[in-house]
């Protein structure tokens, strides 16, 4: 960015909050209304199978929209998407109030509340890309892993404001007020959008240097897929704390309301000062896969150990302040590292490809999280009817190792190719 007006230079930090603005109004949707499940399981009258499809299907709208989303916003820009979906999505959650919240005498059919959820999904799935490619097109080599670090605060911010609020919503105002202040954020971000973000000055000058690395783009290349997959993968643990956790401590571990409102809460911030601190620290020492290899094996150890605690806490202890204190514990340990390296592997992803494919390989990680994000709540209660929590954790520990061998090194070449295309940017 050297060359640049100081009032250039200091808008970036605008369009980085835009961007952190968008995603976490859409995560307090899709990460805070996982945290209404019990609520939800009342209000709705649905049994576990069920609440775990409603959960999934935000995260199904997503994964179905991402990769689209994200070649349009290669081809639009950041700004366009962005308004479009936030716009839409807003539209969508205000629908929701009308036609699929339970009122007294009356409890909607879960198919207009999967339907809803479905297309929240669909059209929220156009800030993820667009957001993170705004952030690497404003920011220098050795800048971004910290602004995407920060942008992906956003998520467990979101989360956190939906851990705080949305149940507390859910239980005493009820779904139609939940889905309105949605709606809401997502209008006073889309605000934040047409404020803020544009494409920055040196994008047109940049665009014959900045190609894509690899002579297919990102879709025909095998080192993006890997981290794509590894990517997902390693999602599937956060997603069953996120999308299953309240339950856990609610039905297994008989925690109060409030212990466990905190504890998500808890989780969230703790994952947001995390994704800070690793995105400025591996920026430093340049040691992204490491870090990402580290997060992994940390997290099989934590969730084999809440697997291990549950496995044999029995029926007589399990209502004890100590055995609760330990659940609490352990669910938290696991949320916040198995949520702490997300900033750091969007990076590498991101440089990776080079910033005039950022949209398009964004857009493939997501759709791999977010067919995930379906997948990991839908399956939670089959293991649960197999073999009850400690085989959910087990999983959650299974999957965690699995993602280790997919985020190792690019090659060298390869990398310093990618580095050079990205330079050339800024």
């Amino acid at each position: 960015m050297q060359g640049l007006s100081l009032s250039t230079r200091r808008h970036r930090w605008k369009v980085l909050a835009a961007g952190v603005a968008a995603n976490a109004a859409f995560s307090v949707a899709f990460s805070g209304i996982p945290m209404t499940a019990v609520v939800m399981r009342d209000g709705y009258r649905l049994d576990n199978a069920t609440l775990g499809l409603m959960l999934g299907l935000i995260g199904l709208g997503i994964a179905v929209s991402e990769l689209p989303w994200g070649l349009l916003t290669d081809r639009w820009g950041d700004r366009p998407v962005l308004l479009t979906g936030l716009g839409a999505t807003a539209l969508a959650l205000i629908a929701m109030a009308l036609l699929a919240a339970p009122r007294s005498g009356h409890v909607p059919s879960p198919v207009w509340l999967g339907t809803g959820l479905l297309l929240v999904g669909l059209l929220g799935g156009s800030v993820n890309g667009a957001s993170g490619r705004a952030v690497m097109g404003w920011f220098a080599e050795g800048e971004r892993g910290l602004a995407m670090s920060i942008r992906q605060t956003a998520v467990p911010l979101g989360g956190g404001i939906g851990a705080l609020l949305l149940p507390a919503i859910a239980l005493h105002v009820g779904f139609t007020a939940l889905y309105a202040f949605l709606a809401g954020l997502c209008l006073v971000s889309a605000w934040l959008t047409w404020c803020w973000v544009h494409e920055p000055p040196i994008a047109r000058q940049a665009a014959p240097a900045v190609a894509a690395p690899s002579g297919g783009g990102p879709l025909r290349d095998a080192r993006v897929w890997r981290i794509v997959m590894g990517i997902g993968v390693l999602c599937a643990p956060q997603f069953a704390v996120i999308s299953f956790g309240t339950v856990f401590l609610h039905d297994f571990g008989h925690v109060g309301f409030a212990a466990i409102t905190a504890t998500m809460v808890g989780l969230q911030l703790g994952a947001m000062a995390m994704r800070v601190w690793s995105g400025r620290w591996t920026d430093r020492r340049q040691n992204r896969p490491a870090y990402l290899r580290a997060c992994s094996v940390l997290s099989a150890v934590l969730f084999a150990a809440l697997g291990l605690t549950t496995h044999f806490v029995s029926d007589a202890t399990v209502a004890s302040l100590a055995t609760q204190t330990l659940l609490v514990l352990l669910v938290l340990a696991c949320g916040v590292c198995v949520s702490a390296w997300h900033g750091v592997g969007y990076t590498e992803l991101a440089t990776l490809s080079g910033p005039a494919r950022a949209g398009t390989a964004l857009g493939m990680a997501n759709t791999s999280v977010f067919v995930v994000c379906f997948i990991t709540p839908w399956s939670i209660p089959h293991l649960l009817a197999w073999r009850d929590w400690p085989m959910v954790w087990f999983t959650a520990a299974a999957c965690s190792l699995i993602a280790l061998p997919l985020l190792a090194n690019v090659s060298r070449p390869q990398a310093k190719l990618s580095k050079t295309a990205l330079s050339r940017s800024t």
